[in-house]
């Protein structure tokens, strides 16, 4: 299989250079060879007009090219300033690590993204964003050429966003180009002053964003008009299936909730939104939900009637209340499993016979939910790993779908999948609800909230703070509701 075919790509100083393309379109492998990851290809690579062949990264590193992975590279269990010097500490005359350097020098490039963390701080007490800036901090500690951006924005809030933006500019003015990998084209029109389109491998076109509209765009990543993309159907009905009063969660290391007094419901057949700023408390009410945190839970939780109470997350996937996590591959899938092991994973009693796994009863179930789901695969013993985003996502939909869900918690469920696999999980949602189910959903995106909700929640510091009717507010009402208030 020929993951690139005859790819042509030229890059400018002090330009951004967007590459667009579905997940599969081969955007990431070319930039697997041009960051030196892939060294074993066709095809010629020029840097400063000087032909070049990477061995390894750090070549590619070394003439200048860095790159900040969409899926984050970094090692959980150090901290932030060993991860973002990796390989390249200060050393004192004995040739100790200077670890007084290391912090100061790694503090200077966190104050430049105005991320508050301490450089002492342990990556994988981060949330997903904060490690996102601590990859884009490593780049930017190489003083690099040129830096690859591969989805950065993913999971930024709108003011992380902007501080991203204003460093890109700041590297433009040094003439450092930024090849910028997005599924969101709205930013595109923002910060690229070029564009390439990558479809099923091969090169389709360059041109400048200004001569480009968000239709062009489309055409050129799918080959198809806006037109033939997600419309929402209403499926709301009277019922309630859903009811969540009074859930707070208390976090005894800084002594005060995190979620507080949180009271909303759901309907049959009904998508409510969730909006907020990072850190606003909204991972943590699904988590809550979710019962993961039930020694520091309290309130109540009503499905279908009947009042529950969950001691732990078996306990909500019983009572039909399942959670597709934010990061699907650290919590959502087991990546070295194939798609059946996967799917069934979580209902191993409907694939069991006296106490016995069935291979048959496995492998019906999973050929039913990739048929269903539309999932891309060579089959179902495919390594889960080896798909796309957008199918990777549909797989942890199947597991939980398998378990018959009356509600749905899914936590950014389009986070790095491109504009086709959106548009699928968005028809999929359109196909739950109208069977009845309840669907509530958080995105950091505002377009997505907008266009798929019923209703929209926003939060801020733990509390909702507002409920709102798409067809009755915008952007900017939203982003004011959930802009944290300075209290007396």
């Amino acid at each position: 299989m020929t993951a690139l075919d005859n790819v042509f790509l030229e890059i400018f100083p002090g330009e951004v250079h967007a590459i667009i393309g579905e997940n599969g379109a081969g955007k990431s492998t070319l930039m697997k060879i041009l960051s030196g990851v892939y060294p074993d290809y066709e095809g010629q690579l020029y840097v400063d007009q000087k032909e070049i062949s990477f061995r390894n990264p750090r070549e590619a590193q070394e003439y200048g090219v860095a790159i900040i992975h969409q899926e984050l590279n970094l090692i959980p269990h150090l901290n932030v300033a060993e991860n973002v010097f990796l390989g390249r500490e200060p050393l004192t005359k004995s040739g100790f690590v200077d670890y007084k350097k290391l912090f100061k020098d790694t503090q200077t490039i966190l104050s430049r993204l105005k991320l508050k963390v301490s450089p002492k701080a342990k990556v994988n007490d981060l949330k997903v964003g904060q490690q996102q800036i601590v990859e884009i901090a490593k780049a930017l500690s190489t003083e690099s050429k040129i830096i690859i951006m591969d989805e950065p924005t993913s999971a930024l809030t709108e003011t992380e966003v902007e501080i991203l933006f204003s460093i890109i500019r700041d590297l433009k003015k040094h003439n450092v180009a930024v090849i910028y990998i997005s599924h969101k084209l709205s930013e595109l029109f923002r910060i690229a002053d070029r564009v390439t389109a990558l479809r099923d491998g091969k090169y389709i076109g360059s041109d400048l964003i200004q001569n480009l509209d968000e239709p062009k765009l489309i055409r050129m990543m799918v080959g198809k008009k806006m037109d033939d993309f997600f419309i929402k159907s209403n499926h709301t009905r009277n019922e309630e299936i859903l009811k969540v009063e009074g859930l707070s969660l208390f976090d005894i290391s800084r002594q005060r909730k995190i979620v507080n007094e949180i009271s909303f419901n759901v309907k049959k057949g009904e998508v409510v939104g969730i909006f907020g700023l990072m850190g606003a408390g909204r991972t943590e009410t699904f988590e809550t939900l979710f019962g993961l945190h039930a020694k520091y839970t309290t309130g109540s939780v009503t499905i279908d009637g009947d009042k529950k109470e969950f001691k732990s997350s078996a306990d909500a996937i019983d009572a039909g209340l399942p959670l597709l996590p934010e990061d699907r591959k650290l919590e959502g899938l087991i990546l070295e499993m194939n798609i059946a092991k996967n799917i069934s994973l979580s209902c191993l009693e409907k694939i069991q016979k006296y106490g016995l796994l069935q291979k048959k009863l496995e492998n019906t179930l999973s050929r039913d939910y990739i048929q269903k789901l539309r999932i891309k695969a060579v089959n179902q013993y495919q390594q889960t790993k080896k798909l796309s985003g957008g199918n990777q996502q549909k797989v942890v939909l199947a597991k939980w779908l398998s378990t018959h869900p009356k509600v749905l918690l899914l936590d950014e469920p389009t986070r790095g999948i491109d504009i086709n696999a959106k548009n699928e999980i968005y028809k999929l949602i359109s196909e739950l609800t109208a069977s009845g189910m309840g669907i509530v959903f958080i995105s950091s995106e505002l377009p997505e909230i907008l266009a798929i909700s019923d209703r929209i929640l926003t939060m801020a510091e733990g509390r909702l703070t507002g409920e709102f009717q798409p067809a009755k507010t915008n952007q900017e009402e939203l982003l004011n509701a959930v802009i944290p208030r300075k209290t007396a």
